[in-house]
């Protein structure tokens, strides 16, 4: 190869990496999120969560240690830790169920939580999604979020239920429940927010869902294989 295709092909391989991506995949952040303090189940059968890291703090709310839906056990999202001697004393949790984006205290000894190292990023308005593991990017497409007046409610929510449907077929090859509620009460579960697989491509990178987030089914099946119960998802506005 001669001196002046050289310089050609540096002038072009910028070009062909542009083209490579669609425009709303390099509109997004490639920053990996902020890093939670870890995920797990509740030790206790009720869950007295308090607005402050004290036993004496009004409760918020009250987690049962199992969910009331299938019996499985109830997964909490630590986004902060208070320490006493240089152990865990106090976790900062997000609560679950409406309004959305509540957090409050519990008792380090109630909860076992350990590191999380998957965390899930959904770009409402550029319609993209990211998979992190740690600082690392390892996964990104588009996605389908919430039409307007049902919009995809923005904010650190969590993976709460894993399943396969076997009758709702409509939710493609693999489904995520969050902790996120949509702005539609009457939707199943109350309006809970769902991450699933969607057997319709073309509906992918437009905003016409009830509030869930489609992914293809070949999205669907990558995070099915990689992110545990308790993964958190971050979905931002821009």
């Amino acid at each position: 190869m001669n001196s002046i295709s050289l310089r050609i092909v540096k002038i072009l391989a910028p070009v062909a990496l542009l083209l490579a991506f669609p425009a709303s995949a390099l509109a997004v952040s490639q920053s990996p999120p902020k890093p939670v303090v870890g995920t797990g189940t509740i030790r206790v059968p009720q869950l007295a969560v308090h607005s402050a890291p004290s036993n004496s703090a009004s409760v918020l709310a009250k987690l049962s240690e199992f969910r009331p839906e299938d019996y499985r056990p109830r997964y909490v999202l630590a986004v902060r830790e208070k320490k006493v001697a240089g152990k865990p004393a106090w976790y900062k949790i997000a609560v679950p169920g409406r309004p959305n984006g509540r957090t409050g205290w519990v008792p380090a000894g109630n909860v076992l939580i350990r590191p999380i190292h998957w965390q899930v990023v959904v770009f409402r308005g550029s319609r993209m999604f990211q998979l992190w593991k740690d600082d690392k990017l390892v996964y990104s497409n588009r996605v389908a979020v919430g039409a307007p007046g049902m919009e995809t409610p923005t904010g650190l929510f969590y993976v709460t239920s894993r399943f396969k449907p076997v009758r709702a077929t409509y939710l493609g090859a693999f489904a995520f429940e969050t902790s996120a509620y949509s702005k539609l009460s009457e939707w199943p579960g109350g309006g809970v927010v769902g991450m699933h697989g969607w057997n319709d491509p073309s509906v992918l990178g437009k905003a016409v869902s009830h509030g869930c987030i489609r992914i293809s089914n070949t999205s669907a099946a990558f995070l099915r294989d990689r992110i545990p119960l308790g993964t958190p998802i971050r979905v931002v506005a821009s």
